[in-house]
């Protein structure tokens, strides 16, 4: 086991592997807000940026900083990159074209229609795990319903939602492995390098794509993915490696987020007593559900970091960062920055303001789904605190090893439910 001593390697996933090394970063924060970080002989050094004030106002700044070269610590060449960029990894305004396309059925009016069907399926997906006094809450419900959601909009079918989250997790978790035997610091993955997140399950995922492609392209559908098919208003149209990237994204990044931020919502109620009887006997309309998931979303921190390209020379902290230096967004960091939040380590579900970064706010890359992920931990806690009278965690969580996504892999839990 790696012990955060106050100067972990940011560059390591097994940093991160039992949790987000909050001393290291608390160090980096009052001494060193802008570090380097060494790489290896495949990846180049980085700069961290560790203050929430640093990270928020670099975030929003998309002239002195790029997307358009990747968003994660690694390197790519330009080939690997035009292969596998997402419209995450593109900049105005090429990035607000794609995102127009999308943006209304992600929008806060519209996720709110979905409702009533997240609380069924919620409902439902908490019932059948509760039939046993003991089970992997992450498995059995954090699990479950993101990709039912994700399949609905996306209109894929149910039977194929298994495999689409074991390749989603093969894709996100490259580090991690118990979810892929292509380790991506471990194994050679040079083979897979033009595929999305360099594994071998993009590949999948591209064959999969391309199917509902053509489909569409056959049968008029009513989801997003038909809408992607649509040309814009200048007549243009996605390639068809366009698409399978987008594809490959969603699947990848629309599960995980909520996911993980479920997660670490019941880690929390099954540790904290009183927090579990507080929300127990609250109302579902109850504004301190709103602030309480925007608390438990904060603490998940579930995308660690983004990281941007310097596109000028210039000078932060007294560090001079040069034109094409990688700069690296710790999200997981700001979240937890001492200036800007009261006690950051503990849980305050009526903590307010609470401008966390999760889901990469305050930039024009904030989260897509950001208001589909808050419904759906809010619906599934709710529908949880319905059928349970008490809940306790029984066995050691177990996180994610990656330094990109923070997750508990698994949570077993020991509930009661009424007589």
């Amino acid at each position: 086991m790696m012990f955060d001593n106050g100067n972990l390697n940011l560059f390591e996933h097994d940093s991160f592997a039992h949790g987000v090394p909050h001393r290291t970063f608390e160090r980096l924060r009052k001494e060193d807000p802008v570090s380097w970080s060494e790489g290896n002989s495949d990846t180049r050094g980085f700069w961290n940026l560790t203050r929430h004030a640093d990270i928020l106002t670099a975030n929003k700044d998309g002239h002195l900083y790029s997307s358009a070269q990747g968003i994660r610590v690694e390197d790519q060449s330009y080939e690997e990159y035009m292969a596998r960029r997402t419209f995450q990894e593109t900049d105005m305004p090429e990035h607000s074209g794609t995102r127009r396309r999308v943006n209304p059925i992600f929008a806060k009016p519209v996720v709110a229609k979905f409702e009533a069907v997240i609380r069924n399926l919620a409902s439902n997906i908490v019932e059948k795990a509760i039939k046993k006094s003991e089970f992997d809450a992450v498995e059995d419900i954090a699990k479950q319903l993101p990709m039912m959601m994700l399949g609905r909009i996306l209109g894929v079918q149910d039977s194929d939602l298994d495999w689409l989250v074991e390749k989603g997790d093969a894709l996100i978790g490259n580090s991690d492995p118990d979810f892929t035997q292509h380790v991506v610091d471990q194994v050679d993955t040079e083979a897979y390098r033009f595929m999305p997140f360099r594994s071998p399950a993009g590949k999948d995922i591209y064959d999969y794509a391309k199917q509902q492609m053509v489909h569409r392209l056959h049968t008029k559908m009513d989801d997003i993915l038909g809408l992607l098919l649509e040309p814009n208003k200048d007549g243009e149209t996605l390639s068809e490696l366009e698409f399978k990237n987008f594809f490959a994204l969603a699947v990848a990044a629309g599960n995980d987020t909520t996911r993980y931020s479920l997660a670490f919502s019941m880690y929390h109620l099954a540790n904290n007593q009183t927090l579990f009887n507080d929300l127990k006997g609250t109302n579902d309309d109850d504004p301190l559900w709103d602030s309480a998931v925007e608390e438990f979303i904060r603490f998940a921190s579930p995308t660690l970091h983004f990281r941007r390209t310097a596109v000028q020379d210039y000078k932060l902290h007294g560090k001079t960062i040069k034109t094409g230096d990688k700069v690296v967004f710790w999200f997981s960091s700001g979240n937890f920055d001492e200036r800007q939040f009261d006690q950051p380590k503990e849980i305050d579900i009526r903590r307010s303001p609470n401008q966390h970064m999760s889901f990469g706010q305050g930039g024009p890359h904030a989260c897509l789904g950001m208001w589909l992920a808050r419904l759906e931990v809010k619906v599934t806690l709710q529908e949880l605190l319905k059928q349970v009278d008490s809940m306790v965690q029984i066995e050691p969580e177990e996180f994610l090893r990656s330094n990109f996504i923070r997750g508990i892999k698994h949570l077993k839990l020991r509930i009661s439910t009424a007589a």
